[in-house]
């Protein structure tokens, strides 16, 4: 009888022993996840970070330009050169917009200052002048320069084309030229004010501006092949 009092008691102060064990156990397992939950976050950071310092490369622009070879390929000539660069650099960028362009200095700035500004926007491509100043350029292809927007007038020139202005078009300051109008199919087609307004020059403020007169007008843009057969 006694062995089995003390066989009995010794078994149900395991239980409890076991109890215990598991909810420190548990409470130790509970700990760790959450320190490491904690801490799991700024150790992925730093080590970005460091693979992110030990990587010099554009590696955003050059995927920026997959698609384009020859881009691509001065691209990669580019940065060639500019690994070899030991010395700071006069760097200027420079946006061309769908009218317009804007340049402006970025100042001086080493290899790695000139590698953060590509990588902080993929659309820039790099270029050396011919006195060894860096440019980096980007192309807008839905905007109008600030420049553009106060300034420019979309009119007629001396030959007949549809023409974008640098100001009012009598001060023949072109911009860029787009086809050739049928002078006398639009005129008979469209209100003698519209073609009035052309003549004197539309105002062009923004993209829709910009896209509507081209729309308008292309309508009565000259087919090539009739020039062609007109001149003979």
């Amino acid at each position: 009888m006694n062995i089995f009092r003390i066989r009995r008691t010794w078994r149900k102060r395991w239980r409890r022993w076991r109890r215990a064990i598991w909810t420190c156990a548990l409470f130790l397992i509970i700990s760790i996840l959450a320190w490491s939950g904690q801490h799991l976050p700024d150790r992925m950071n730093e080590l970005l970070t460091k693979d992110a310092i030990k990587q010099p490369f554009a590696l955003e622009t050059l995927l920026y330009m997959q698609n384009d070879d020859e881009t691509l390929e001065e691209q990669q000539q580019f940065m060639q050169q500019l690994n070899a660069a030991k010395d700071v650099m006069n760097v200027h960028l420079r946006t061309v917009y769908v009218c317009g362009v804007e340049e402006r200095s970025a100042g001086r700035l080493n290899t790695d200052g000139i590698y953060a500004l590509m990588n902080s926007n993929p659309a820039l491509v790099g270029r050396f002048d011919e006195d060894g100043q860096v440019w980096l350029e980007e192309t807008v292809t839905d905007d109008l320069s600030p420049a553009c927007k106060e300034q420019a007038y979309m009119s007629v020139d001396s030959q007949g084309n549809l023409t974008l202005f640098e100001g009012p078009p009598e001060k023949e300051k072109v911009l860029r030229t787009f086809f050739q109008l049928d002078i006398g199919s639009m005129e008979s087609s469209l209100p003698s004010d519209v073609v009035r307004q052309l003549q004197h020059g539309i105002r062009i403020q923004d993209m829709d501006e910009y896209n509507s007169v081209l729309s308008t007008f292309s309508d009565y843009a000259r087919d090539l092949a009739e020039d062609v057969m007109t001149s003979h």
